[in-house]
């Protein structure tokens, strides 16, 4: 019992280091809670705790190995990461318009003006978009296969192995509500919303970036 504790404490210290690392979950939890409220970016916070349960669950199964193994399938979960990245960095970007930022300024309230979008997300769609956001990230299938393959012993039986994937699975949703509730905040909405249409190129340019980042990757 005493080794199932230590590797518990290794694996979940290790696993909410990991999670508290700004990337692109956090880029789009940020997005999500200032450009709509709080309920949105907690589905979108959902749907990451979504895609932690299934990069640990292939790679509790021993399919991450294959990842590992395939220079092509690899290369294809990175291309799929960068573009889809590139993506909601792009339609970020393009969709701030200068001509909105009066009436954001004159609403406070109303921060999707401020970026630039339409129309909030549907539920669906909200747990979709945090979903993709992880799901699609080769370095979180590589994190959890380092964690399954050098932290948890060949010998921790299997419904073990299970409730480690529950477990980080959970914590990550709650950490991200947790940075929902923060960043939708009425203080902190406002200050954001003061820096106008540069809120939504600034959430852009950050996507866009961390797509270049991981192309990068793929290049080399």
């Amino acid at each position: 019992m005493p080794s199932r504790l230590h590797e518990f404490g290794v694996l979940a210290g290790l696993h909410l280091l990991a999670v508290a690392t700004p990337g692109p979950d956090f880029a789009m939890v940020v997005r999500q809670s200032l450009a709509w409220d709080r309920v949105t970016a907690v589905r979108t916070s959902l749907g990451i705790g979504l895609g932690i349960l299934f990069h640990s669950v292939y790679c509790l199964l021993g399919l991450g190995l294959l990842l590992a193994q395939s220079d092509t399938a690899f290369l294809a979960a990175k291309g799929l990461g960068a573009a889809y990245l590139a993506w909601i960095g792009i339609t970020t970007f393009r969709a701030t318009d200068s001509r909105r930022a009066p009436a954001a300024t004159n609403n406070p309230d109303n921060l999707s003006t401020a970026t630039g979008d339409l129309s909030p997300p549907s539920p669906t769609r909200a747990v979709l978009d945090g979903f993709l956001t992880n799901a699609l990230n080769p370095k979180a299938a590589f994190f959890f296969l380092a964690l399954f393959s050098v932290v948890v012993s060949a010998e921790t039986p299997m419904w073990l192995r299970a409730t480690y994937c529950g477990w980080m699975a959970v914590t990550t949703f709650l950490w991200f509500a947790c940075v929902s509730i923060f960043f939708s905040r009425e203080k902190v909405r406002r200050s954001f919303l003061s820096w106008g249409p540069w809120l939504g190129r600034i959430l852009g340019v950050a996507f866009l970036a961390l797509a270049a980042k991981l192309a990068l990757a793929v290049a080399h």
